[in-house]
C-alpha cells in the first residue's frame, strides 16, 4: 500500500480555510483540524502534517482581517502569539461606519 503524501501549497490551504469558514457562516467556527481533514484525508498520517502550515495561513489571513482566530469564543489579541486550542471564524464585522 502507498502511503504517498499529497503536497499541498499554501494557496490551497488559504482557499480551503475561507471556504470552511465562509460555509460555516457568522457566529459559527471551524476546528483547524477540520481544514487538515479536508486537505489531507481522513488518515492521521494524512492531515496531522498539515496542522502547522494551517495554524501559519489562518495567522496570514488573520492579519488580513479576513478571518478570525479565537480561543474561549474570543478573538486573539495577538495573532502571533497565542497558545491551546484555538477556532476559526469569520472576522467581527466592523462597525466604525460613519
Amino acid at each position: 500500500m502507498s502511503t504517498e503524501r499529497k503536497s499541498v501549497s499554501e494557496e490551497e490551504i488559504g482557499e480551503s480555510i475561507l471556504r470552511l469558514v465562509a460555509e460555516r457562516g457568522e457566529g459559527k467556527t471551524v476546528c483547524p483540524s477540520e481544514v487538515a481533514r479536508h486537505l489531507g484525508g481522513p488518515h492521521p498520517d494524512a492531515w496531522s502534517p498539515l496542522m502547522q502550515p494551517v495554524r501559519r495561513m489562518a495567522v496570514r489571513l488573520t492579519k488580513e482581517g479576513r478571518i478570525a482566530i479565537l480561543r474561549k469564543g474570543k478573538p486573539v489579541a495577538d495573532p502571533d502569539d497565542f497558545r491551546g486550542i484555538y477556532r476559526l471564524g469569520m472576522p467581527a464585522p466592523d462597525t466604525g461606519e460613519a
